[in-house]
Formats: C-alpha cells, structure tokens, sequence
C-alpha cells in the first residue's frame, strides 16, 4: 500500500509527534510511506530532521504554511497536484485544516484516490469571528462530504463535528485516539538533574510543566493565575513554560509584572525536544487551554508518571480520569485547589502519576495507533476499488 501524508508543518505538536511514532510502524507493516510538509513557524521547533533519521520518505511543500497565506496556498496546491499524481498513492492522508483543505482539492480528478482526514481539535467556533467560524464550517463540510473517512482524536471532536454539521454522515466518523512512542516516557524513574539547575530549583521544590504552544487558544498566561493564588502559602512552588509560539511576548510582560519574588518562580524554558528528561524534573504538568482535541502533552506527562492538572475542554476528560490520574476543573481556582491538595499530601503525586502511566500505556502507544490506521486504510482503499 501507498500512503501520502499532508501535514501542514512538523512542529513539535500532536499531529507530527503522531505521524513519526506510526508511520516506522507502517512501513515495517509494508506499507511506502511519504510525508509533505510545509515550513514551521520560528520558535516552534521542526521535527524534519528527526523524520529524516528514522527513515521516513519526507518532502518539503513550497509556499505550504499556517495562518492565511493565498500566494502560498495556491503554489502549494499546484505543486500537490502534481507530485501526488506522480507518487501515486493508494490513501492520501491529510492533518488539520491548512493540508486537509489543499491535500484533498489536489487529489481533484484522481478518483481512485481513497481519502482520510484527522481533525486533532478543531477551532471552528469560539475562535474566529462568528462570519469566519460559518465559512470555516462550510468549507470543512464540503470536503468531508468526499472524503472517505474522518478521524477524530476524541469523542468530544466527533460529537462536535456531528453537532455543527460538519460530518453528515455518521458511518464515515471514527474515533482514534493518538498514539506515540510511550518508551522513553515509560523509562523515566527519578530526577534527570536537566531542567531544575537551568531554573535554579531544588530537590524539595515542586515544579509544575506548562508544556506546549504559546498560542492564544492555549492561554499559557493563565498558569500565573495559580502560582499567584498559591505562592505564599507554597514556597517551594516553581511553574516552567516548555514551549514557544506567539504568545511569548505577552508571557514575558506578564512575568515581568510580578513582584521579584513571583519572577524567581515564574521560568520560561522555551521549546526542547528533549522532553522525557525535562518530564523527569517536574512533579506535575498543567493544561490551561480554552479548546482541545486529545492533547499529547497529557499523554505524554502520564507515560512519564506526572499527574496532570487541566481545565475539562474537548477530549481532555478522556485523558485525565479526574482525581484518578489527574485532576480537571473549571478555572484557575478549581485547578489551584487540585494542586494545594497534592502539595499538602505530597504522595498524591506519586501515586496520581503511576496510575496515569498505567492508563495511557493500554490506550495510546505507537502500535495501537498504526495498527487503526492500517485497518481504516485497507477499508478505504478496498471500497474505493469496488466502486471504480
């Protein structure tokens, strides 16, 4: 089987993290295998070097980039057009909305092309302006009506997409959960002495991770919340930021607005591929988004041992099992709440964590995922060859 991913850039997010744990898998399934990419944004991190050394066929597309880009877009399109007429895929396989709109207008007139498209979350509604979320929700259910399957990452995506109209027909939905490559995750025992000497915390501190993005959806500012509601009473309270993007400048005035104290707590590390040590210093991860699909960061904090604390948007609830393996509130007071108690009770964390390794190492490791998407790809590709 030939399979063609379209993925907008290879950021250090959820959909390229995916795509490198399954597509080895595939490929010692038998399957050839090409990744297009367009160009990460500065700060975000690239992982085509990565895909590169594990022997994945990758292909930068010109003028393919995120965010509204009409010169590009058309250049990129044309040249899909092309190159995946000349690849010849079984299944074209295309991620988020920038590739899936420009992946599946260039397989126009390939007919025997079978097509599957994941939506990783969705920002089709309290995003954009309420013009631009209806155009958004047109366009995505234009392309869903042709394509053969739609993944979703979690059953809150799917009930979404089912409620705003987007997938019409049901039998074409399905749910599956991301997958990565947990073993370095699962490997880590104790401290790994990376992270806290670069912010200068101690072995009795406690430092919570706010990994991921710095966008706007993830709203990393509102992690200062807690750490004001709780630096007197918890000291050895620390909060570092793992990651970069567009909202860095906002954080860095926020930090710079507290007093010196909260500064010498507040720490901004930036993005770093080098996250099971950097997992292996912290005692617990937070999530503070307004929109989610399935987030790997919380995955990947549980197949390390971290407890995760998250507001309860999208799919994060069938992550998180709630003072199980985590603890979900409503705002930054419930999430501050969760947290006091397990710094009141120090081996809540331990525990949390081991249970939330526990959970995600039977629901989301590499081979689970390559082995759906094989299945959904062999459906596909037999359907589209009975009805040509």
């Amino acid at each position: 089987m030939r399979i063609a991913r379209v993925l907008t850039r290879l950021n250090l997010g959820g959909p390229a993290r995916q795509c490198l744990a399954s597509d080895p898998l595939l490929m010692k399934a038998g399957c050839t295998v090409r990744v297009y990419c367009g160009t990460s944004e500065a700060g975000e991190g690239d992982l085509y070097e990565e895909y590169r050394a594990r022997g994945i066929d990758v292909v930068r597309v010109p003028g393919l980039v995120r965010g509204m880009a009409p010169a590009g877009d058309v250049r990129a399109w044309m040249w899909l057009r092309k190159e995946l007429r000349a690849f010849a895929p079984d299944v074209v396989h295309t991620h988020a909305s920038k590739a899936g709109a420009l992946g599946r207008r260039a397989l126009k007139g390939l007919d025997q092309v079978a097509r599957v498209h994941t939506f990783h979350g969705h920002v089709l509604e309290g995003y954009f302006p309420a013009p631009v979320s209806k155009a958004m929700i047109a366009l995505e259910t234009r392309a869903a009506a042709v394509t053969d399957r739609i993944v979703a990452v979690s059953h809150a995506t799917a009930d979404d997409l089912v409620r705003l109209g987007v997938v019409q027909d049901e039998r074409r939905l399905i749910v599956v959960p991301p997958g990565m490559d947990l073993d370095p995750l699962l490997a880590v025992q104790g401290r790994s002495a990376v992270l806290r000497p670069l912010i200068g915390a101690g072995e009795r501190d406690v430092v919570v991770g706010i990994i991921g993005r710095l966008a706007e959806v993830k709203r990393p500012e509102l992690a200062l919340e807690v750490l004001e509601l709780l630096h007197q009473r918890y000291p050895q309270l620390h909060m570092v930021w793992v990651g970069d993007g567009d909202q860095r400048g906002l954080l860095e005035r926020r930090i710079a607005a507290l007093s010196t104290t909260l500064q010498a707590r507040a720490h901004m590390l930036g993005a770093r591929t080098d996250m099971p040590a950097v997992l292996a210093d912290l005692d617990a991860v937070m999530l503070v988004s307004r929109s989610e699909g399935a987030p790997v960061a919380l995955i990947e904090a549980a197949a390390a041992a971290k407890p995760v604390l998250a507001t309860n948007v999208g799919g994060v609830s069938e992550v998180v099992a709630h003072e199980r393996t985590g603890w979900l509130g409503n705002d930054m007071t419930e999430l501050a709440f969760g947290l006091s108690q397990w710094l009141d009770t120090p081996q809540l964390l331990t525990a949390t964590g081991q249970r939330a390794r526990l959970r995600v190492q039977a629901r989301h490791s590499a081979q689970h995922l390559a082995d759906r998407l094989l299945e959904i790809y062999r459906i596909v590709v037999k359907e589209r060859t009975c009805a040509s």
